[in-house]
């Protein structure tokens, strides 16, 4: 991929709150096809208002937000879907419904009446959810509810993921194993965007942003930000 390749997605001077109160200040990001973008903020910082705004739950107050060129502030959410961008919250799955059928929602974005070659892939990279996949989610660990989170985002075979704290309530085990499938996906060309408090997907990231206050306070390569003494301090407990 070559750095000056054609965003992806592009936010450009987003502003984004609920009723009166304002959380994001004049947002810039983008996201280059087939790369991994960390977006890196404390609880608070504003990363799940952002990543809604870009995603169409909430309404973006000013600014623009393009994917793939298109201009799609106003779009209604299932269309950003359709156009390839979705994205998957920390609670991710239908508790009440089976590991298959919260996966088939998923894939429902393709117009696919019985996805099952699609079924079938998924199980490929999630091998624990074939075995349970009639199991309901609920029956689930917290590792394996983000797995099958991961497998109903990639359902619906997006050009760009985007991921909301997938470390959330995960042991260190789970969380190198969400790792390893993010590492897994870039190899087949999908973008990823996580936002996350975890430094440990520094591991993945092609570059990324630091949020905080609802402004953007860091943009660049890991080497970049890990040359930066305040954030060195912030992130990764160095003096």
């Amino acid at each position: 991929m070559q750095p000056d390749a054609t965003p992806l997605l592009a936010a450009s001077g987003v502003d984004a709150g609920y009723g009166t109160m304002q959380v994001l200040w004049s947002v810039d990001l983008d996201v280059r096809p087939g790369e991994t973008v960390l977006l890196l903020g404390a609880n608070g910082a504003g990363k799940t208002t952002f990543l809604k705004s870009l995603v169409g739950l909430i309404d973006a107050r000013q600014g623009s937000i393009r994917l793939g060129g298109d201009d799609i502030t106003r779009m209604r959410s299932s269309d950003r879907m359709r156009r390839g961008m979705t994205y998957m919250s920390e609670l991710a799955v239908f508790p009440d419904l089976s590991i298959e059928e919260n996966i088939r929602i998923g894939a429902q974005a393709l117009g696919h009446a019985n996805p099952g070659s699609r079924l079938n892939e998924l199980y490929g990279l999630f091998p624990v959810l074939r075995d349970k996949r009639r199991d309901a989610a609920s029956s689930l660990s917290g590792g394996q509810r983000k797995m099958l989170g991961l497998a109903k985002a990639m359902a619906s075979e997006p050009k760009l993921l985007v991921l909301d704290e997938p470390s959330a309530g995960l042991s260190p085990l789970f969380v190198k194993e969400v790792i390893r499938i993010l590492r897994d996906l870039q190899g087949k060309g999908i973008a990823l965007l996580v936002a996350e408090q975890n430094i440990g997907f520094l591991e993945v990231a092609t570059r990324v942003f630091v949020l905080e206050g609802g402004r953007i306070r860091f943009s660049g390569t890991v080497a970049e930000m890990s040359d930066n003494e305040a954030l060195r301090k912030a992130y990764f407990g160095l003096k």
